[in-house]
């Protein structure tokens, strides 16, 4: 009897004990090292992150030597757990109460310990019900999400948004994300061990690392939100009669650093120690469809000021993953149309952050705006956002809304250019898909610099064909077209056979055009063309040409 009511008082008293243990982050002053040293490198980083530093030029420091081991220890004395540490900001993260904190604080060797999340293993349904700003839901995924597109015949439903980035000339060229590895941060991967269009992934060891940042010792990444595996088909998938992502030959590094039960700056700690993980296993890209600038907690809110790209911990990760050569490429978030209102780490000079356009390439409604908050503009590209078709958790297609889908579409268009381009440092990278963006030379803080391309990114507006010694000039404006009058630099004869052709390959207009002399450009009307996406096409003997035109 006596025995009874102990277990009872104690279950009864267990939520309590729980609610007292709250996650901390313990902050070192310094960090010696016990046989570890930089001359060394790699005793902690692997070849392939070795590599990428040397191509970069980056040079191993002491961010990337661990946390030291005494101090940990030390530290494990006063709390209940340790979750991880982190190496570039040399912290802990640990779980204690309210008095295991003022101790280690206390400690010589500490230099400061911040509240970062208050319970620990919280209810996963403890926020069913109540309309908050979850990173993983409302931030990235607006409701809605149907196809807004009537499919044509023979048309995969990716096809629309392939198009419009040339993913589909990008895989005619070869180019399918080979040699790249790539890292997926989210809140849970359901179903990718199972969904036949993802199944390359594991039966070809394409899936080289897979980590809970949220829950350390949970071994199962194919669980939870299903917002991961929606972003990771939109890089990953391929079925040839139903649908066909950017990277399906990439290699992938599945990381769940988002909590989505509840939202504190935990969070933004998981996100920097998956991305150090992915730093130390030689990642090149990170895509992370996450942004931050409210919690639970009112007090660990960032005001628009401090999104600046610098001051939030999950952009300063970001801006440390960026300097160890690795691109990172961001929702820019979801709170549109107010401006500013953009997410960390989108606010990051480094980072990609990418918008949303819907089906007539114009920015979505919840597409976040800019500028940062030291006035910078943002996003820096945008990709289709508005019924995007991906793949839901039981392998079926389906469509969503969010920049969360859009980033993606980046990520890939960015891995099958890396892999024609191997040389490219991660700026040179970045330069050519701004360079290739659909309002290049005058962005905005609604799309950037627009929507790129693959083509233009890859060969620029210079079509270096040889021909008598010379080099034959491709340049098509304005483009987005608002007018009718539309310019043409190609080739070197004084006529051309000019198509325009719609995204279901229907051509719409041909007809012949000429010119006085090989240097002046092509011109011609476009009357009565509906905004949207065309293809096209210049021929001059053997030499041809295609490129796609907006029409606004």
């Amino acid at each position: 009897m006596n025995r009874l009511l102990i277990c009872v008082v104690t279950l009864w008293l267990l939520p309590f004990l729980v609610e007292a243990q709250d996650r901390y982050a313990v902050f070192y002053k310094y960090k010696p090292q016990d046989g570890l040293n930089l001359d060394q490198p790699q005793d902690f980083l692997t070849d392939r992150a070795l590599l990428r530093r040397a191509k970069e030029g980056v040079a191993v420091d002491s961010t990337d030597l661990p946390v030291t081991q005494r101090y940990v220890d030390e530290v494990y004395q006063l709390s209940h757990y340790i979750l991880y540490q982190s190496k570039w900001l040399n912290a802990s993260l640990i779980v204690t109460d309210m008095e295991g904190a003022k101790s280690i604080a206390e400690l010589p060797f500490v230099e400061k310990v911040e509240l970062v999340g208050k319970g620990y293993i919280p209810n996963p349904n403890a926020r069913i019900g109540r309309r908050l700003f979850v990173s993983a839901t409302a931030k990235v995924c607006p409701p809605g999400g149907k196809a807004e597109r009537t499919l044509a015949a023979q048309e995969l439903p990716s096809d629309f948004q392939n198009s419009l980035l040339g993913i589909d000339f990008m895989h005619e060229e070869g180019f399918k994300g080979k040699g790249i590895r790539i890292a997926v941060f989210d809140a849970g991967f359901p179903g990718t061990d199972n969904a036949s269009p993802l199944s390359h992934l594991l039966s070809n060891n394409q899936l080289v690392a897979k980590k809970d940042f949220v829950r350390p010792w949970n071994q199962n990444v194919f669980t939870d939100n299903q917002h991961g595996t929606n972003v990771l088909s939109l890089i990953a998938a391929v079925e040839t009669e139903s649908f066909i992502a950017g990277a399906p030959e990439a290699e992938y590094f599945l990381a769940m650093t988002e909590e989505v039960a509840t939202e504190y700056r935990i969070e933004e700690y998981n996100w920097l120690r998956a991305a150090e993980y992915a730093d130390s296993i030689g990642v090149d890209i990170i895509n992370s469809s996450l942004g931050y600038y409210d919690f639970d907690d009112p007090e660990m809110n960032y005001s628009s000021g401090q999104l600046d790209g610098k001051t939030a911990v999950i952009t300063q990760a970001a801006n440390i993953a960026s300097s160890k050569g690795i691109l990172v490429v961001n929702s820019v978030g979801n709170y549109g149309p107010s401006e500013p209102s953009i997410l960390a780490p989108a606010d990051s000079p480094n980072v990609l952050a990418i918008g949303s356009v819907n089906q007539s390439l114009e920015v979505s409604n919840f597409s976040s705006r800019g500028p940062t908050g030291d006035g910078r503009i943002k996003p820096d590209l945008a990709a289709f956002g508005n019924g995007v078709a991906l793949l839901r958790s039981n392998g079926n297609v389906g469509f969503a809304n969010g920049t969360s889908f859009s980033a993606p579409q980046i990520t890939a268009l960015a891995a099958g250019l890396w892999q024609a381009k191997p040389e490219w440092t991660r700026a040179e990278l970045i330069e050519n898909l701004l360079r290739s963006a659909s309002q290049y030379e005058n962005p905005d803080n609604l799309l950037g610099y627009g929507i790129p391309n693959f083509r233009e990114a890859l060969y620029g507006e210079i079509l270096s064909v040889e021909e008598n010694g010379e080099i034959i000039p491709w340049k098509v404006f304005p483009n987005p077209m608002e007018g009718n009058k539309l310019t043409i630099y190609f080739g070197s004869s004084l006529s051309a056979e000019f198509s325009l052709i719609d995204l279901n390959g229907k051509t719409l207009q041909n007809q012949s055009l000429s010119r006085n002399t090989a240097k002046d450009p092509y011109e011609l009307q476009l009357e009565g063309i509906r905004p949207g996406m065309y293809i096209i096409q210049m021929q001059d003997g053997k030499l041809i040409k295609q490129q796609k035109l907006i029409r606004l």
